[in-house]
């Protein structure tokens, strides 16, 4: 059933807000895969935190002026689906990833973070980006680092002047 106008403005509205509020986003051509395909589709992308939604180009080409994902007008040709994420860079592109795995229908034909668009090729490598807080996980190990050996230093002065000292007592008795 087609849309009327004030649907469609909705539909514009929602998914600019939703773009204007993204960091990272991601569009597929889905051609051949069915409504139970989809479905799975939609619950890995709320499981990844990841807003996915088909649009007719039309309305999606709308939503995207003004917004970082402008660079992806270009692409809006064909039965697309939209993922965006607001939190995490690669979001999008893994779930892209990961789902065409097992599903060669699904095939990413535009991505974009932050305003630039990526070729892509460039999937893999923007699909393997750590989540944030692997990230923060990783800062804090680089952080800790430091300051742990700086502790075991520390500590181990006083312990080879200890067994320094039981040494030379030992020695001592040996001698007496």
């Amino acid at each position: 059933m087609p849309l009327n106008i004030e649907e469609k403005k909705q539909v514009v509205k929602e998914l600019n807000s939703e773009a204007t509020n993204s960091v990272a986003g991601a569009i597929a051509e889905y051609n051949g895969l069915n409504v139970k395909d989809i479905t799975l589709l939609r619950t890995k992308a709320r499981e990844s935190g990841v807003y996915l939604k088909v649009v007719k180009n039309s309305l999606s080409k709308r939503a995207f002026n003004d917004t970082s994902f402008e660079c992806l007008i270009d692409d809006l040709n064909g039965p697309i689906i939209i993922a965006l994420s607001k939190e995490d860079l690669a979001s999008p592109a893994r779930l892209f990833k990961d789902f065409g795995k097992d599903y060669d229908q699904l095939k990413t034909i535009g991505l974009a973070i932050n305003g630039a668009s990526f070729p892509v090729s460039d999937l893999d490598r923007i699909a393997e980006l750590p989540t944030k807080d692997e990230a923060y996980s990783t800062l804090l190990g680089l952080m800790k680092a430091p300051i742990e050996k700086a502790v075991r230093l520390l500590n181990e002065l006083p312990t080879k002047f200890v067994r320094l000292s039981n040494a030379v007592k030992d020695k001592q008795e040996e001698v007496s």
